[in-house]
């Protein structure tokens, strides 16, 4: 392990803004996100995958008023996004390391009122479908931590995931879809986003590709 990456998981394990292994809140937070850590009782929001934070980080700059949690398994990702979120004075934003795989050990059902999915990988071979983060397993999941008619959000790059998406949330029991663009950036649902980018989209853009967009409801 490089010198750089152990010193952010030093960072991580100090950090209060960092639910990961090791520490009480990882075995305890399930269902109690907003009495446990964020101390209030304002909407409670899921990046999923959020990578270094970015997402999390931005939105919850824009909206004081609610919660966000940024979940992703890579500790060095985990680690900068929470010295961001510190440096900024975020006390709306925390970082749970663990695998989206796992999610049923830290949400009750019910418990999220939104759930973003921002340019995750899109797992295009046949054989990684499974792994797809808008299969239909993993849309099922969702639909449980949700809400009453929570919302769910995916932003991406990948025309491939993009359709892929549309036909797996379409037919989704839980979900239904409320609006879409192939091309986000020319689109009114733009202003949805608050001007918040990652550094990937930054790159993805700047080669040209266009950010696809689906917002979806829950159905009840």
């Amino acid at each position: 392990m490089s010198r750089r990456k152990l010193s952010h998981y030093e960072f991580s394990a100090k950090a209060r803004n960092v639910i990961e292994a090791g520490k009480p809140l990882y075995t305890t937070v399930k269902g109690k996100w907003n009495e446990l850590y964020f101390n209030n009782n304002n909407p409670v929001v899921l990046e999923l995958a959020c990578g270094k934070g970015e997402y999390t980080i931005g939105l919850g700059k824009v909206f004081p008023d609610k919660n966000f949690i940024g979940m992703d398994i890579k500790g060095d990702r985990i680690a900068r996004g929470s010295l961001a979120a510190s440096e900024s004075n975020l006390d709306n934003v925390a970082f749970l390391r663990a695998g989206i795989q796992y999610s049923d050990e830290f949400f009750e059902e019910r418990e999220l009122d939104e759930i973003w999915l921002i340019h995750p990988d899109p797992q295009v071979r046949d054989r990684d479908e499974n792994k797809r983060l808008t299969n239909p397993k993993f849309l099922e999941m969702y639909s449980r931590f949700l809400k009453n008619k929570g919302m769910f959000f995916l932003k991406t790059d990948s025309t491939f995931l993009y359709e892929y998406s549309l036909e797996t949330i379409g037919a989704s029991p839980g979900f239904e879809i409320l609006e879409h663009t192939d091309d986000l950036y020319n689109s009114t649902l733009l202003a949805e986003h608050h001007g918040v980018k990652t550094h990937y989209e930054n790159i993805f853009v700047g080669k040209g590709y266009s950010i696809k967009y689906i917002k979806a409801r829950l159905k009840y």
